[in-house]
């Protein structure tokens, strides 16, 4: 079977032994997670009951003119980091928070833990389960028509589907920042519906092994992940393979938090507001340092194109 270069995936060209980009880019998506989240407590918070809804729409707006400007932009590194920072909101905005308007409205109270009484489980998320329809339908258009990159979704083709069908699939986005902005969505939607069914003792529970499986299975895949993703030496790429890597270890995060084993201070964004703030100004710092590193290199890159140019002429 022949393969497919796809923005989404790390050529083996754009492969080294050990690239910092890789790290770089590891804790850029890494101090999102905790961000996303304390955004929309604060969101709650600030906004109050009368108007969180219309701050989430403005995020989400927010989210959606991001992508448009990857769209437009040349850079490929740009591409990448904007459709990434357009998916983060447009999930936060309009995904979360779309579920939380009508948990409201329709008063669904939430999951407490019969002893404590504390709140196991929000109500928005006792209903996102009910979008496992619209996941699936999207990973089935992703998996019979067309190549994404994904090496998931290679090897289903792979050992699933008749090789004739799988050689006419093509790329169904080429733009970078498309492909990036759909990656995140589609990941952490993947995540958050496999967490909250293995949460719900209808199915799993949260003590059963399956769920011990799920968290230490997820730590050992994400940890093979980066093992490959510090090997990255393109920018927008180790972002790219990024995602997958840490949003796969976020379910332990998120299980072990389950658990009780730390106290969540994304959760509680005043009470940790130093930590939060500390984490907030390295994400900013670590995405320009990928930026003007980027921007050293295509520098570098364009003056030894000039340079051979010139050679070439004399």
């Amino acid at each position: 079977m022949t393969t497919t270069n796809s923005p989404s995936s790390p050529s083996s060209e754009s492969l080294s032994r050990f690239s910092m980009k890789g790290v770089w880019a590891f804790l850029i998506v890494l101090f999102s997670m905790p961000l996303g989240h304390a955004l929309m407590i604060l969101s709650e918070k600030f906004a109050g009951d009368a108007y969180v809804f219309h701050a989430a729409l403005v995020m989400g707006f927010i989210g959606v003119a991001l992508l448009l400007w990857g769209f437009i932009a040349r850079n490929a590194t740009q591409q990448t980091i904007l459709g990434f920072l357009g998916g983060v909101l447009f999930w936060t905005g309009w995904v979360e928070f779309a579920f939380v308007y009508y948990a409201r409205r329709y008063g669904i109270e939430p999951l407490l833990d019969p002893v404590t009484k504390e709140v196991i489980t929000k109500p928005e998320y006792l209903i996102m389960p009910s979008s496992i329809s619209f996941w699936a339908m999207m990973m089935l258009g992703y998996t019979l028509n067309s190549r994404t990159g994904c090496n998931l979704f290679n090897w289903i083709q792979r050992h699933f589907l008749p090789k004739e069908k799988v050689r006419t699939f093509r790329a169904p986005v080429h733009n970078v920042a498309v492909t990036t902005f759909m990656e995140f969505n589609a990941v952490i939607w993947t995540c958050y519906l496999l967490l909250l069914f293995v949460y719900d003792e209808a199915f799993i529970g949260d003590r059963h092994p399956i769920a011990y499986i799920i968290a230490f299975g997820s730590l050992v895949w994400a940890m093979y992940l980066f093992s490959r993703l510090i090997r990255i030496k393109n920018i927008g790429a180790a972002i790219r393979y990024a995602i997958p890597t840490v949003i796969i270890l976020w379910n332990t995060v998120e299980i072990l938090g389950r658990w009780n084993l730390f106290k969540e201070i994304w959760v509680h964004p005043l009470e940790y507001a130093l930590e939060m703030t500390l984490i907030l100004v390295s994400f900013f710092v670590f995405i320009a340092i990928l930026y003007f590193s980027d921007k050293r290199h295509m520098k570098q890159k364009a003056d030894k194109n000039t340079q051979k140019t010139d050679e070439t002429k004399s």
